[in-house]
């Protein structure tokens, strides 16, 4: 017998088939065994075969494993083309053209879903974690680079200032002098005008006489001195 008796995968996936061999007369002990694939009702062609003895062989394309009384077939890495009829044929040794059919089995192979496009996305995410690590370890390299320079600007400020703040402590007595000085005195004096001695010139080019005022302010408390009493009354 051959089961399942139908399978439907997606490419890309591996497909398990099982020959149970049950033999009426334990004496024919010495058998091989072949596994057939038909398409669209075609001649049967051999795909792949085990002898009684061996436990396990493998190809590229199929995986045979000796289960005795069941033999197992893995089709690996189906393709659409994979689709088809599957049955084994036992194959007793020391009896000439005696050969058993298993019933047929349905492999049919659907092309691959959409599905394994998201399984493939975890992968293009791992793939891109180094470049997420790489963003994460520049960025943390310009935050320190920016501390490392508002550190050296602050530093930096900070001696200029001292610089700066130096020359007013070295001239402290210079400053202080302004206040020993800034006692001011008023002296009184007396304003004279005089007249200024033109030459004659006559009447017609004489230029015509101009009068000037001005106006001196002095302060109520201050006292009125002699010499300014006198030439108030003058």
């Amino acid at each position: 017998t051959f089961f399942p008796a139908m399978l439907t995968l997606p490419a890309g996936s591996s497909a398990t088939f099982f020959c149970n061999i049950s033999m009426e007369n334990d004496s024919i002990s010495e058998y091989s065994l072949n596994w057939y694939k038909e398409t669209n009702h075609s001649q049967a062609q051999k795909i792949a075969d085990i002898s009684w003895n061996i436990f396990q062989t493998k190809t590229d394309k199929y995986q045979l494993t000796n289960l005795t009384p069941a033999f197992k077939i893995e089709i690996l890495n189906l393709h659409q083309n994979d689709s088809g009829s599957y049955y084994c044929g036992l194959i007793t040794l020391f009896e000439s053209n005696k050969v058993m059919e298993s019933n047929r089995s349905q492999l049919v192979v659907t092309a691959a879903p959409e599905k394994t496009n998201t399984t493939d996305e975890p992968e293009m995410e791992e793939g891109n974690s180094p470049d997420h690590i790489k963003a994460m370890l520049l960025g943390i390299l310009l935050l320190a680079g920016a501390v490392v320079l508002l550190i050296f600007g602050y530093i930096t400020v900070t001696y200029r200032s001292g610089d700066v703040q130096k020359p007013p402590n070295e001239n402290v007595p210079a400053e202080e002098k302004p206040p020993v000085v800034s006692v001011s005195t008023v002296d009184y004096g007396v304003l004279e005008f005089q007249w200024d001695q033109c030459t004659q010139v006559p009447p017609e080019t004489q230029p015509v006489d101009q009068t000037e005022y001005a106006t001196i302010v002095f302060p109520e408390e201050k006292p009125v001195t002699p010499e300014r009493g006198k030439k108030h009354q003058d």
